[in-house]
């Protein structure tokens, strides 16, 4: 329980901090992104005026007021969920243009992380167990060769021979053009079909440093009395592998994932802007090209409490996997 009660604690001025850090970062940063507005319509040919910039200020909420009352205007918008408006997408409100990108970056990233986990550690589970030998060797230099793809690279290859120049893919987007996202099955068939090239850049790439993490713990948990004493006791060979050996070898690859998991959120910015996905990582490419800074704020926000929550969840799921944390 005080094991709990301390991960509690700290969660919260965690997230305190966080929260904070991300109202003043951006007010410390040089440049104003009124400013960087007004350039964008200027370019645009529109006359900037007094009441032009006074439009974009209160558009994007530019600070007048003290520091502090800031900060209490910035933490009433967190629970109400009003990050203001976006002039990257001037018809939405940040919180619906956040929300409009999640469940494509989640459905994406997030199944593809928990497939490429589950691959990557039941192959590490073998090269661990088969060390030395054949197998290992083949599932170690396979990774090895997987791992040398950056994730843009192998994206763009992807791109070009697959769907430019074989045209089994689409080249970009997360739907035919035209149509409206629905949960239709024509329209999730199509959404599954324009995922195919970006979710296997992401697994590809991934995949491998799941497999060495696995394979280094297995061989270090195979060093243990426990695991010679169940093979002196005569156990058969799959027990000890998964309930001796991978069992334990498990736990530091549960905080990855957990890691992992968090990380989704913020998408992949790369992969994402490769493809035109319409996701959480080709929106923040977008915000940061454009200075747009009301949503650049709360996509940091958003991944950030992201993180602490995963990271709170695997201390917590901790107590489960191993008893000896109760006794921290």
């Amino acid at each position: 329980m005080n094991y709990v009660v301390r991960k509690g604690t700290l969660f919260l001025i965690t997230l305190w901090g966080a929260i904070t850090l991300n109202f003043l970062l951006p007010r410390l940063m040089p440049g104003s992104p009124v400013d960087a507005a007004l350039a964008r319509l200027a370019s645009s040919g529109v006359p900037i005026t007094n009441a032009e910039r006074q439009a974009v200020e209160i558009q994007l909420g530019s600070p007048h007021a003290s520091l502090l009352s800031q900060y209490g205007d910035y933490l009433s918008g967190i629970v109400h969920l009003n990050f203001g408006s976006s002039y990257s997408f001037p018809s939405e409100t940040v919180a619906q243009t956040i929300g409009k990108a999640a469940p494509w970056t989640l459905g994406l990233v997030g199944v593809t992380t928990i497939v490429a986990f589950i691959i990557g550690t039941l192959l590490g589970v073998y090269a661990g167990w088969r060390r030395g030998k054949t197998a290992d060797t083949t599932v170690t230099l396979g990774a090895t060769f997987l791992a040398a793809f950056p994730p843009f690279w192998l994206g763009l290859l992807l791109l070009y021979v697959l769907a430019f120049k074989l045209s089994l893919f689409p080249i970009k987007g997360g739907y035919n053009p035209g149509e409206t996202p629905n949960l239709s099955p024509s329209f999730l068939a199509d959404a599954v079909y324009h995922s195919i090239l970006p979710a296997l850049t992401l697994a590809i790439t991934t995949l491998s440093g799941w497999v060495f993490g696995m394979r280094n713990n297995m061989i270090n948990t195979l060093g243990e009395d426990y695991v010679t004493f169940a093979e002196a006791n005569g156990l058969r060979t799959r027990t000890i592998a998964l309930l001796y050996a991978a069992r334990n070898a498990i736990l530091p690859n549960v905080t990855a994932f957990g890691l992992s998991l968090g990380a989704v959120v913020g998408g992949s910015v790369l992969v994402e802007g490769v493809f035109s996905y319409p996701g959480l990582g080709n929106l923040l490419y977008i915000a940061v090209s454009n200075h747009d800074f009301p949503l650049m704020q709360a996509l940091f926000l958003v991944i950030t409490v992201s993180m602490l929550v995963a990271i709170f969840v695997v201390d917590l799921l901790y107590v489960r996997l191993d008893p000896r944390v109760r006794q921290a």
